[in-house]
């Protein structure tokens, strides 16, 4: 059928035709752009995601000496105990917090303020840090675990600290803390003076060593051997106590 009003003119049928191809573009271009925002949006998302994976994997490990060895232990702890003993000397270390993280040299572990120190040249108990360390973090019946005491100079002056075998003392509880199990003074008191003067993060470390049997203070109960279970340790400086730290004590024939 022809058309009823004949043909356009040549200027309004091209510019109709113009028309359709502007709107056709506008159309493409509207299609381009919601692919590219919807393709980018998802890789934007992977990359968010990805990034939150590495986040929340990274973590900081605290030494063996810290780490709650007590979670795999089954049995109920019972009794433990041991004679004081030890060497060690002085040893000069990096610092160390209450927590075992490190810290620089001179720096203060965190939680603790330095107090002056007072005319007499000795360490405050504030500007002190100790720590203590198993030298495993589980032992079998029958061994005689190590602790090692690490005392730091956290404050911002040199001062001296008797840091002997009188000052120090490590006891050893259940894994509740509420029942007192062994002290290293109950059967083996030892005297003795070493007096250190330490420069600001300046380390020194002694050990003691437990012979693995329960005590009473004055040593006025038979000693027993421990049983195996969880156990924590507590060491001190005069004073000063260290944090807790855990460890195990296993069977013998356990693999």
């Amino acid at each position: 059928m022809l058309d009823p009003q004949g043909p356009l003119p040549p200027e309004i049928y091209w510019r109709r035709r113009a028309l359709a191809a502007g709107v056709l573009v506008v159309v493409l271009a509207v299609i381009v752009g919601l692919v590219f925002w919807v393709t980018g949006g998802d890789e934007s998302n992977k990359n968010t995601s990805n990034g939150s994976d590495l986040s929340s994997s990274s973590s900081y490990v605290l030494p063996s000496a810290y780490s709650d060895s007590s979670a795999s232990a089954s049995a109920s702890p019972g009794g433990s105990g041991g004679t004081a003993g030890g060497g060690g000397g002085d040893v000069a270390l990096g610092q160390v917090d209450a927590s075992g993280a490190p810290v620089a040299p001179g720096a203060v572990p965190a939680g603790q303020t330095p107090a002056p120190v007072p005319a007499s040249g000795l360490c405050p108990d504030q500007n002190i840090s100790v720590v203590l360390y198993t030298d495993k973090p589980a032992y079998k019946e029958g061994e005689q675990p190590i602790f090692t005491i690490a005392v730091t100079n956290a404050g911002l002056s040199e001062c001296t600290r008797d840091v002997g075998k009188a000052m120090q003392s490590v006891t050893v509880l259940n894994l509740a803390g509420d029942r007192r199990i062994w002290a290293s003074g109950d059967c083996a008191p030892v005297a003795g003076v070493n007096n250190q003067l330490l420069k600001p993060g300046q380390q020194v470390q002694d050990t003691i060593q437990w012979s693995g049997t329960t005590s009473t203070p004055g040593c006025q109960t038979p000693r027993e051997p421990v049983v195996p279970g969880a156990y924590q340790a507590i060491a001190k400086i005069g004073e000063k106590p260290s944090a807790p730290i855990t460890f195990n004590i296993d069977r013998a024939n356990a693999q």
